[in-house]
């Protein structure tokens, strides 16, 4: 007898791409069966085009096509707030699994909000969404019982301003107590379906689990951690696992995954089909500006240094605002197909597919300079050392990484003053955030602007697109 696990993730954008997301659904659909349930494990109803005209209704038929069975919540989930949250979970078809997602309570919210105290209170608060979710289950799968609880990070308050309304006990401790009542409710084996990210290895360690079903963090992973194994299939619905657990007689639990590319699969029209009119209710079709040499989205692109779509951002940011700077957040550049051709309101959507105002700041040189230097991956909470994540317009970086320092930062050519006064344009997301360049809070707002995807679609008509590498961000290594 063998149980299998058919696993996806972060779907996000794939939605805004019919053949994409109609490609996932024919490959779950392919491999679905009586010995099988399909889980996904966080940020599959946002961020994206039709994530945000449906505020994230659009993920239904998906679900419905692919027969889903369990999903945990990942931190976009809550993009358009909880209320909406407990509305697509009601009228979804899986189970939502959360161990660690909590309903604020009025003593927290009259204490101005849910912070650290909701992440070490134990869970004892009320479980999000009660009626609709389960903490746990165990589910006989081809004869073998599966239990399965679900997790979500912690920072989802502080990289979400839409989450602020919802509490988030310690997931470590959460998913020992849930995988421990798995296992005394008979569950052969456990699975955790994580929205943590890195904390998944902690996870996997601290809790009795045989498969970490992961997300968040957008790399492709499949790895031993202790005796769990740990998978996360990245982003945008272009990779499933298929997980087969096979129970011998002494109890001993076997694992082994089997990596499908969506790319290969049919296409299920009826999700295609439902895309693209969903697609043209939105009336997201006309075209802001015409594209000669198509123009990387990948991960390479948004981290790894100046590129032309993050100069295209950034440069649309301080031309609608007349800043001295524009600055955006590689977290915030969404990967997906290049911008080629005639590009639609609906592709600069997908660029940065969020309800975020450009918001202006005004720094010191000095508080300028701190704010790049947190643009280091060494620097970030969540970073890789060799991640860059700060687009610029206006403003030169040569950074020194062996020393982790700035050798020299310009604006409009001259050296920063550490003592003069500037002005900065990005989302209005870093203001809300400590996960991100810390050094920018409230008090260094001084206007917000329109929406960001409004702002790069007016910068596109009037200006064209065509951005180019100019040495923005240079190594002195």
């Amino acid at each position: 007898m063998t149980a299998r696990l058919l696993h996806y993730s972060d779907v996000e954008n794939a939605f805004d791409d019919p053949e994409r997301i109609g490609r996932l659904a024919g490959l779950l659909t392919g491999l679905d069966g009586d010995d099988a349930v399909v889980v996904g494990s966080g940020d599959n109803t946002a961020p994206g085009v039709l994530s945000l005209v449906t505020e994230g209704r659009h993920a239904l038929p998906f679900f419905e096509a692919v027969d889903a069975d369990f999903d945990t919540f990942g931190n976009h989930d809550f993009d358009y707030g909880p209320d909406v949250t407990r509305e697509l979970v009601a009228d979804s078809p899986q189970t939502w699994l959360t161990a660690n997602v909590e309903e604020v309570t009025p003593a927290a919210a009259s204490d101005g909000g849910v912070d650290d105290r909701q992440a070490s209170d134990g869970g004892a608060g009320e479980r999000f969404a009660s009626e609709d979710t389960e903490p746990w289950v165990v589910r006989d799968v081809d004869g073998i019982s599966v239990g399965l609880f679900g997790v979500t990070t912690p920072a989802t308050n502080s990289i979400n301003p839409n989450a602020t309304d919802v509490a988030f006990a310690d997931p470590i401790s959460a998913g020992e107590r849930a995988a421990a009542a798995c296992r005394d409710a008979g569950a052969d084996c456990v699975v955790a379906v994580s929205h943590l990210g890195t904390e998944d290895d902690e996870l996997a360690v601290a809790a009795d689990v045989d498969v970490v079903l992961g997300g968040h963090v957008h790399s492709e992973i499949v790895e031993r951690v202790d005796d769990a194994v740990l998978l996360r299939p990245g982003v945008n619905g272009r990779i499933a696992y298929e997980v087969a657990l096979d129970v011998d007689d002494d109890g001993e639990v076997r694992v082994d995954v089997t990596r499908h590319e969506a790319a290969t699969a049919d296409v299920h029209e009826g999700v295609a089909d439902a895309m693209r009119d969903a697609m043209a209710r939105a009336d997201l079709n006309e075209v802001v500006a015409h594209v000669e040499d198509p123009i990387e989205r990948t991960h390479a692109a948004a981290f790894r240094g100046e590129s032309r779509i993050g100069n295209f951002v950034a440069d649309a940011y301080r031309w609608a605002t007349g800043a001295d700077v524009g600055l955006q957040n590689s977290g915030g550049v969404r990967e997906g197909d290049p911008l080629e051709g005639d590009v639609t309101i609906a592709d600069v959507m997908s660029v940065v597919p969020f309800q975020e105002p450009v918001a202006v700041a005004e720094l010191t040189g000095a508080e300028l300079k701190q704010t790049i230097t947190q643009a280091h991956g060494a620097n970030l909470s969540f970073g890789e050392p060799d991640w860059w994540h700060a687009h610029l317009s206006g403003a030169t970086v040569v950074w020194d990484r062996e020393r982790d320092e700035i050798i020299a930062l310009r604006v409009d050519g001259d050296l920063v003053d550490d003592d003069a006064t500037y002005t900065l344009a990005t989302t209005d997301y870093l203001f809300h955030t400590e996960h991100e360049f810390p050094a920018l809070d409230q008090s260094h707002r001084v206007d917000l602007g329109d929406v960001q995807y409004k702002v790069l679609a007016a910068y596109a008509r009037e200006n064209g697109l065509d951005p180019q590498l100019e040495g923005r961000v240079a190594w002195s290594d």
